[in-house]
């Protein structure tokens, strides 16, 4: 069983940075992809970005330039660096392992002022 906790969300004024972090629980973090997901109210959960076991990322094309993602196998853990956010950013931000079965985080809330 994996348990992914994330933290580092809170209210930030538009134009600011966050950086999210996922801590995962044991030994298969460092061979898995992980992504990062968002859901804003009333609007389905969306992709945000992805990277790979070896460092390869992917993101939406809403975030590029802005955000980044990263991932520290030794401490188990995946962050989302985000710049330069914007108040359409404001969601709940999920960890996931992308990995069958996978597993999710319980969220974290980013509330982004205008």
């Amino acid at each position: 069983q994996v348990q992914l906790v994330e933290s580092g969300g809170g209210l930030v004024q538009a134009g600011g940075s966050l950086r999210l972090s996922c801590a995962a629980s044991g030994s298969i973090f460092s061979i898995n992809a992980m992504g990062w997901y968002r859901q804003a109210p009333g609007k389905q959960r969306e992709l945000v970005a992805t990277i790979t076991s070896g460092g390869r990322t992917t993101y939406a094309d809403s975030v590029k330039g802005r955000f980044t993602i990263s991932r520290d196998n030794v401490k188990n853990t995946v962050y989302l660096q985000m710049n330069s956010l914007k108040p359409e950013d404001t969601a709940v931000y999920y960890c996931h392992m992308i990995r069958l079965p996978d597993y999710w985080g319980q969220g974290t809330q980013v509330i982004v002022s205008s």
